[in-house]
């Protein structure tokens, strides 16, 4: 595994020879936790790459640990730039032991999960981009490996989760069909329904229920994927996050030099509200961070804005109603 220092941001959280032994052997207990670390860390680095040739400046780069051996993480983050308001790209390596909430957490969605102390292994790569612009939308993306170990009286039990989704502040259909277009033909590779039934879920799950809206205009979600082989399900994971860059950067450029007012700037800032609303009362991922003891706290919330506005009744104008009436009523892009 030559050239570490120039495929990842910095050491990965596995020690390296480790993490080389594990990925040249399918037979260990640990080839997929290693190859998937490998693969986050590796995008990781070329997002950021993307991100600072536009921007201009570095990411502050943290690689931090949590006590007693339980794993850690690299948190890439910018702020206050010209293009972007708040970019952050996150790897998190963690294990150790289930809190009682977690535990509760899997019980009630379905998991055969045994016992008050159940040892776990995650990581996974989480991004957020907040541009300044209003012209340029949001992205987040997420993709995710979890194993509980086999252990006396608990079978291994292991799956993948993610997705990346995108949301505007004004709509522009060209952009949806182009991020939509770039994740379905991710989608397809791998199965001929996939996109069609993530998309669902993904317009589902990031329902604000008390806005009766979706905090975007969508991408794709999964979770749980565990049927068939570690290696087939993780090919179709890598397939989506290779396709983050293609799907987002172009955008990016396209919207990098329009020209917005002072009224759209309070919208972008309006919508960044939603956001926030549902990351901090529905997003499960979120949720599991904070129950999770020695979190950081500071990852979690990387997902948050620098700026966000509550305005009382607010009136939308024609062109901030046609977002809204997708995000009620979503509708097929590809």
């Amino acid at each position: 595994m030559a050239g570490e220092a120039e495929k990842y941001m910095t050491d990965p959280i596995t020690d390296v020879e480790t993490l080389r032994k594990n990925i040249g052997d399918p037979a260990n207990v640990d080839h997929t936790s290693a190859v998937m670390e490998d693969y986050i860390m590796t995008l990781q680095r070329k997002f950021c790459d993307e991100l600072t040739e536009v921007e201009g400046s570095s990411f502050r780069v943290d690689r931090w640990e949590r006590p007693n051996n339980g794993g850690g993480g690299v948190s890439c983050v910018l702020q206050n730039g010209k293009v972007f308001d708040k970019a952050g790209v996150n790897i998190s390596v963690i294990q150790g032991e289930l809190s009682k909430q977690a535990i509760q957490m899997m019980k009630n969605e379905g998991r055969d999960v045994f016992g008050d102390k159940v040892k776990f292994k995650a990581m996974g790569i989480s991004s957020v981009i907040h541009p300044v612009s209003p012209h340029i939308p949001t992205t987040h993306f997420n993709y995710r490996y979890f194993e509980i170990p086999e252990s006396e009286g608990q079978k291994k039990m292991w799956w993948f989760g993610g997705g990346s989704d995108l949301t505007p502040t004004y709509l522009n259909r060209d952009d949806a069909r182009h991020f939509h277009q770039t994740l379905k033909d991710a989608c397809d590779a791998h199965g001929s329904n996939y996109y069609a039934k993530y998309k669902k879920t993904c317009d589902d799950y990031f329902y604000i229920k008390h806005r009766k809206e979706r905090r975007g205009i969508g991408g794709i979600f999964f979770d749980d994927l565990d049927k068939g082989t570690q290696e087939e399900v993780f090919s179709f994971v890598k397939s989506c996050g290779d396709a983050v860059i293609p799907s987002y950067m172009p955008l990016v450029q396209r919207h990098l030099h329009d020209p917005y007012t002072s009224e759209e700037m309070a919208w972008k800032d309006i919508r960044r509200g939603r956001y926030v609303e549902f990351n901090l009362v529905y997003d499960r991922g979120t949720k599991f961070g904070l129950y999770t003891e020695n979190a950081r706290i500071e990852s979690i919330f990387m997902s948050l804005p620098l700026v966000a506005r509550w305005e009382y009744m607010n009136e939308p104008g024609p062109r901030e109603q046609e977002l809204l009436d997708v995000l009620r009523t979503p509708i097929e892009w590809c």
